[in-house]
């Protein structure tokens, strides 16, 4: 609430109620009579404060969520707040500051009368506020979400154009493979051509889509770990525990494989310490996968690209951060679930 678009607007709004606060003033016959220079920027001082409590207040309920306030009910007592918080600081001012004949030209606070008039004027100070914080706020939210878009579609285009950069014709490839498969008699050299053909087409397709349903994006894992278990045999252990209800869910594609890729890149595996990865879901609905902490005596560089790869994903599509935890003996990466 206190970056400078919404300080600069504070300020807008302190200056032009401040103005026209101060001209009706000066429009009375009397407002001149025995008023001192330094009474002017008291006033202005004193009229700054109360508006900063309203917008404060309001900032503190447009910029955080609370789960126990609807959106209909956050606005009303977010003005109720503003408006009891601005006349009891009306009121101290009032009481702390030094008389003038300026503000003794105003209403004071020496009967209920005098009273309901404050209490009308805080509301009418924080109904204002509310109303250019909302729209400011609103039109900052459009703002980012529309900038949050251009660069998603630019890392996309990008991402194409990396991705045609660097491959060869994928037709060639499948005939490659293909005809690979008929010039081998043995079975588990079949069934390896057949997975890597699965996991390239895979690779391929994925730059056409943001999200993918997690029923393909497992169907590419077990393709891919068909390979990894081949080149580790039983010292990489994986379990897959998704029931049939949440197939349907959608996820970024790939993010599962950056995360088995950086479990096999940081540990040590071997006949003796097997690697084990966990595969599941909750109903929140989440993806979980974790693996047993066996990190390697000689650490590979970290360049942490496969969890800011999927950090930066999930926070430009659904806006939903993804949760990691290493407790020392185990390291788990949360991934939200997307119904669309």
């Amino acid at each position: 609430m206190f970056k400078s678009y919404y300080l600069k607007w504070y300020l807008i709004v302190t200056g032009v109620l401040g103005s026209a606060t101060t001209l009706s003033l000066l429009l009375r016959h009397d407002s001149f009579n025995g008023v001192r220079w330094w009474e002017y920027p008291e006033y202005a001082f004193q009229l700054a404060v109360v508006l900063f409590v309203c917008w404060f207040v309001h900032g503190i309920f447009l910029l955080h969520d609370f789960k126990w306030l609807n959106s209909y009910s956050k606005h009303i007592v977010s003005n109720v707040l503003a408006t009891v918080f601005t006349f009891s600081t009306s009121f101290i001012l009032y009481h702390l500051l030094p008389k003038s004949s300026l503000r003794d030209s105003g209403v004071p606070f020496d009967s209920l009368s005098d009273m309901a008039i404050h209490l009308l004027g805080a509301f009418l100070a924080s109904l204002v506020s509310y109303v250019v914080f909302y729209s400011v706020h609103t039109n900052l939210a459009l703002q980012n979400s529309k900038l949050e878009n251009e660069i998603l579609e630019q890392e996309h285009l990008r991402a194409q154009l990396i991705s045609l950069q660097q491959q060869i014709s994928p037709h060639f490839l499948f005939n490659s493979l293909s005809t690979l498969k008929t010039l081998t008699s043995e079975q588990p050299t079949k069934n390896y051509i057949v997975q890597l053909a699965s996991v390239y087409r895979y690779v391929l397709n994925f730059n056409q889509h943001y999200l993918t349903p997690l029923r393909d994006e497992l169907t590419f894992i077990r393709s891919y770990l068909f390979i990894m278990t081949t080149r580790f045999e039983d010292s990489l252990q994986v379990s897959i525990d998704v029931p049939e209800e949440h197939l349907g869910y959608m996820i970024p594609p790939l993010s599962v494989q950056l995360l088995i890729e950086n479990a096999i890149k940081h540990n040590m595996i071997s006949a003796e310490h097997p690697l084990h990865i966990s595969i599941k879901t909750d109903n929140t609905p989440a993806l979980i996968v974790s693996n047993n902490l066996q990190l390697k005596k000689i650490a590979e560089e970290s360049t942490k690209t496969g969890l800011n790869n999927i950090t930066e994903r999930y926070k430009l599509l659904v806006h939903k951060p993804i949760h990691i935890i290493n407790d020392g003996t185990n390291f788990k990466v949360i991934l939200p679930l997307l119904n669309t």
